[in-house]
């Protein structure tokens, strides 16, 4: 990727705003409050406060990179555009019956999720096309014309297409497009063979259906967004992070809206895996917490877990399958409600209960002192001092230790009859063993033991909990990066132009065509490569081939990762012997005497990952110095009397034993009594268990 003079990076999340300039390789970064109304004027603000502190004009900036929540905020908060579905007769209610499955096995009153889009405003038309891609029934234009007057009558701004097994033979969704654009052209149009061209209608249907519903909402932001810049005299092209964990086009970000849903998380886990690689780190658990969710994210080999389908919107307490399925490539992690704004309250058990619901920055925390008068995560740190009041977010806000007080009184101390402090040391328990057992599903269901990783944290509250967290789970090693707080925004500034094609051509290795899968890999990564182009003109471009292949009868499939020799050249053994390896390494052992089939095709168009130099980290041969404080210790139960630290005073070599508090203008780190810090050359807190 060829660099620019400067470089923003920027991250939109519930509570901050993240910017982070970078110029011949220095880092200039702040944090302010989202917001919600017009999210642009936050970037704008905080583009000029970076710039100024750099030197520069915005019109300096060569390059801006852009992720955002606001895609999975409309999802989850489900206002998004009057949307309608045009589908096959007889799928109408195919997002709403789902895959049947339960997620809760023994719920006997279990309520599933309210599909997208009501009955009402999903529509059909009469046509059928086979599982092999061959028309049964050929599409009635007249029907599709009847069905776009209803559509206009009922005043919808945005059309999903999703036809039965068109992810085969696409002509009769581009069809109905054609109708829709010479028709209603102000409405946006999403067919499904373009958005996830991939088997399993439900997944398929409700993926376009989420991509049709935020389009115009996307859509309108980042034309809002291009003006505004423009208007500040920044002439450079925007960029927006991916959910795969690359950049693509705003255009391409403006069609496909529904790519952008984890964007800042993706750049989180694509920050941590490059600390990993900067420290040779092989297994390595992301922690990711900002003021509304923690994400956690397993990185093997300096390289983020990925999957083909996560959800959105879990209703029901985090549980796969409650939540809304989005079928395109995404960093695979869990994400829950945990982040500093997440609100505590006390259930009808008397049990203290955190999030999922968010304050967000309007009010925010107790603390804030704009409104809010609940106890937020945020409100209990205060309380128990590991938070300066007057020093909070560099010196930007001024906490209210008293609001805080009053908060975790009224609502947890007065209902479970404790202090303000207990109360607070009760909320943040709960956080934290949520965030860990979130950690440890998370590290189960993918085969793993937390034990042998180093955990890399990172985002505005991470630091604050990430020593508690490591107690919890064993975890003897964690790294605080610089630039911790604003972590996802730096991300962005590291990730590669990327996009991944996918496809679903059902074949089975008995009937195996070298031919056809050549043909088929060739124009996937035909389609990759000109996504990434349309970014990039200069750099060259590598293609990764992947295929995902299970026994025949199997539910599922794994992915199988083939060279471009293997891919270029397909042959049936190569395939059967890459299948059987990675099938063993994940399940033990292989099944003999049974076919094998492949299901999806995917093709990855990626510049070249940038270069990381290694570091060579100490064990610390000085011990600093600082000031006297206290905070409250969990894991002893009672105030401890601790130092107080300057990250920007601690040089290379700097050691600092718990208890202790860094301050820094983004984040806190906490360094727990069970702890010891190092400060690396590189610049990172490296916190170890004590011997």
């Amino acid at each position: 990727m060829k660099s620019a003079a400067a470089r923003l990076g920027v991250d939109i999340g519930g509570t901050f705003t993240d910017v982070v300039l970078e110029r011949n390789g220095a880092q200039v970064s702040t944090k302010v409050l989202t917001t919600y109304a017009a999210p642009e004027n936050a970037i704008i603000d905080g583009m000029h406060q970076v710039c100024a502190r750099a030197g520069i004009t915005p019109a300096g900036i060569g390059q801006i990179i852009h992720g955002t929540t606001l895609a999975t905020n409309a999802l989850i908060e489900r206002r998004g555009a009057k949307t309608a579905l045009i589908t096959t007769e007889g799928f109408r209610d195919v997002i709403e019956m789902r895959t049947e499955s339960r997620f809760e096995q023994y719920d006997l009153n279990l309520t599933l999720p309210e599909p997208l889009l009501p009955r009402q405003m999903r529509f059909t038309v009469p046509e059928r096309v086979n599982a092999r891609g061959e028309v049964m029934i050929p599409l009635d234009i007249d029907a599709v014309e009847a069905v776009v007057d209803r559509i206009a009558e009922a005043g919808f701004v945005s059309v999903a297409v999703g036809l039965i097994h068109s992810y085969l033979n696409p002509a009769h969704e581009r069809m109905i497009r054609d109708v829709l654009a010479r028709r209603l052209p102000d409405v946006a149009v999403s067919i499904s063979s373009e958005v996830s061209p991939q088997m399993r209608e439900y997944e398929r249907f409700n993926t376009v259906v989420a991509n049709a519903y935020i389009k115009p909402l996307m859509a309108s932001y980042l034309g809002r967004l291009e003006a505004r810049l423009q208007g500040e005299g920044v002439a450079c092209r925007i960029f927006l992070m991916h959910s795969g964990g690359g950049i693509i086009s705003i255009r391409n970000a403006a069609d496909f809206p529904v790519r952008l849903v984890e964007s800042g998380p993706a750049g989180g886990a694509v920050f941590a895996a490059h600390i990993a690689a900067r420290y040779g780190l092989d297994k390595v658990l992301s922690f990711d917490m900002g003021g509304t969710t923690a994400k956690i994210c397993l990185i093997r080999n300096q390289t983020p877990k990925t999957s083909r389908v996560f959800e959105v919107a879990r209703t029901y307490r985090f549980k796969k399958g409650s939540g809304m399925p989005i079928s395109i490539p995404v960093i695979d992690m869990v994400e829950i409600g945990a982040g500093g704004g997440s609100l505590a309250h006390v259930d009808a058990m008397r049990q203290i209960r955190v999030g999922p619901e968010s304050a967000g920055s309007e009010p925010g925390p107790a603390c804030y002192g704009r409104g809010g008068d609940r106890p937020a995560v945020t409100d209990a740190d205060l309380v128990l001092g590991k938070l300066d009041p007057g020093n909070f977010a560099g010196g930007s806000m001024t906490l209210d230790i008293a609001a805080s007080r009053a908060a975790l009184s009224s609502t947890l101390g007065d209902v479970l009859d404790m202090d303000a402090q207990t109360a607070a040391f009760g909320l943040a328990e709960v956080v934290d063993e949520n965030m860990a057992n979130a950690a440890r599903v998370h590290a189960v269901e993918n085969g793993e033991d937390l034990s042998d990783y180093t955990m890399i944290a990172f985002g505005g509250a991470a630091p604050l909990h990430a020593g508690r967290l490591c107690e919890k789970l064993g975890v003897a090693r964690c790294l605080v990066p610089p630039g911790a707080g604003v972590g996802s925004a730096i991300g962005f500034l590291r990730a590669p132009f990327s996009f991944e094609a996918n496809r679903s051509v059902y074949m089975r290795l008995s009937d195996f065509d070298g031919a056809r899968i050549r043909e088929l890999l060739t124009e996937l990564r035909d389609e990759a490569t000109g996504f990434v182009r349309s970014c990039d003109a200069e750099s060259p471009i590598q293609a990764e081939f992947k295929v995902y292949m299970r026994y025949s009868g199997q539910g599922w499939e794994i992915p199988v990762t083939l060279s471009e020799a293997q891919a270029m050249a397909p042959e049936a053994a190569t395939f059967l012997a890459r299948f059987e390896e990675d099938y063993a390494r994940l399940f033990g052992r292989t099944v003999s005497g049974m076919d094998s089939e492949i299901t999806v095709w995917s093709v990855n168009a990626t510049t070249p990952p940038e270069t990381v130099p290694r570091t060579v980290d100490g064990d610390g041969d000085r011990d600093a110095t600082g000031g006297d404080c206290a905070f409250f210790d969990p894991a002893i139960g009672d105030t401890v009397a601790a130092k107080r630290h300057d990250r920007a005073d601690l040089i290379a070599g700097d050691r600092v034993a718990g208890p202790a508090i860094i301050t820094e203008a983004e984040t806190t780190v906490i360094v727990p009594s069970s702890r010891t810090t190092v400060r690396q050359p590189d610049g990172c807190l490296d916190l170890r268990s004590k011997p």
